[in-house]
């Protein structure tokens, strides 16, 4: 007797990719657990936000920093659903075209909301924000990423041109391998339109903090007087 069908196994390879470390048998154990066996599609249709929470609460499947946009995604994907909402298409851009911008990967599962996981984000938008404008650039699938022996590596390779990565949510592992790869990683909590996010950012270019001026080599007015008052004090 057949337990599990082809499409419905496919649909739960997606959803425990979604979820970041889900361990795919145990995953698959416990749906048959909640379901019954034949594991269909039918059956797979009927899961809730709610059921999935339950599934994954108690176990050692999935990072404890897990987030509700994920368990969303991962729950569409069991329904049949592709993840792939209106993914906005990139503007034309040149190098060199935006002096003194900064360039923003945005962990992103649905549309161009700042609303994934570093870990399970389907994609990264990438995009270049300057003083009076920003841009989307390129939009990264994190598919073969995350084929790589070490996932999070490969995701931080991916972005590496980037100076600052939005996320909703990262694990401490994955946030050191970020910073290694010289990228400068910030959580948003909680969904937010990626151009809203980035608008935020971009009020501060003009007098960036300490923590900005470092990643964008400049340095921090709030500093300048300090330096100064150094200067006079050696005369």
């Amino acid at each position: 007797m057949t337990t599990i069908t082809k499409a419905a196994a496919f649909r739960i390879t997606l959803a425990a990719k979604a979820l970041a470390e889900v361990n795919l048998t145990a995953f698959t154990v416990k749906l048959a657990e909640k379901l019954g066996l034949p594991l269909t599609e039918e059956k797979l249709a009927t899961i809730t936000v709610a059921d999935l929470k339950l599934i994954l609460g108690g176990e050692e499947t999935v990072e404890p920093d897990v987030d509700t946009a994920s368990i969303k995604l991962a729950v569409r994907f069991l329904w049949g659903e592709n993840g792939d909402d209106s993914v906005p298409t990139p503007e034309a851009y040149a190098d060199g075209e935006m002096p003194g911008s900064l360039r923003v990967a945005v962990a992103s599962n649905t549309g161009d909301n700042l609303d994934g996981h570093f870990g399970s984000a389907p994609r990264f938008l990438i995009y270049q924000v300057g003083k009076d404008t920003i841009k989307l650039i390129d939009v990264r699938p994190t598919l073969l990423a995350d084929e790589a022996e070490d996932k999070n590596v490969a995701r931080s390779e991916l972005i590496n041109d980037c100076q600052i990565v939005y996320v909703q949510s990262i694990g401490g592992p994955a946030a050191a391998k970020v910073v290694r790869a010289n990228v400068h990683p910030i959580k948003f909590p909680q969904p937010i339109p990626a151009r809203e996010a980035l608008a935020r950012l971009q009020g501060t270019l003009e007098s960036p903090p300490p923590w900005l001026a470092r990643i964008m080599g400049v340095k921090a007015k709030s500093l300048a007087q300090f330096e100064y008052d150094e200067e006079a004090e050696e005369a």
